[in-house]
């Protein structure tokens, strides 16, 4: 088992690998193999060997300063779309305790604690204050 190791590792050398991208395409290959199970289209067939042939081709790839720079661009599209994600599901387990409301004046989200009737509050980023009601 260890000389398959070492002969792997020795076929790896100077190939790029994993990245966000690849666990993604991943990701998406799964999803694919679901959504086929239940809907069998020669064109998600097509489209998943595709996919699987791009995540080979990633992982294998010498150029890893290409597709260094592809994984960046996805992670220019994807971190928002995460960091959003991450927000919501934050907002969701703090919902008991706290309520998220925006400054009027500066537009940032403010985590209150999560109690009855009008307060006033003060934004730690532009120092205003200004009335918010809590309902529950």
């Amino acid at each position: 088992m260890g000389n398959f190791k070492n002969k792997l590792a020795q076929f790896m050398y100077g190939r790029y690998g994993t990245d966000q991208l690849y666990i993604a395409l991943i990701a998406l290959y799964f999803v694919l193999i679901v959504v086929n199970g239940f809907i069998k289209s020669s064109i998600i067939s097509v489209l998943m060997s595709v996919i699987l042939i791009l995540i080979i081709f990633r992982a294998l790839s010498r150029n890893i300063y290409k597709r260094n720079m592809e994984n960046e661009k996805f992670m220019k599209f994807f971190k928002p779309i995460k960091s959003k994600g991450a927000f919501q599901i934050r907002k969701i387990k703090e919902s008991k305790t706290h309520r998220f409301r925006k400054c009027p004046h500066c537009k940032k989200m403010l985590r209150l604690k999560r109690v009855r009737g009008k307060h006033t509050v003060k934004c730690p980023n532009c120092n205003k204050e200004f009335e918010m009601r809590i309902l529950n």
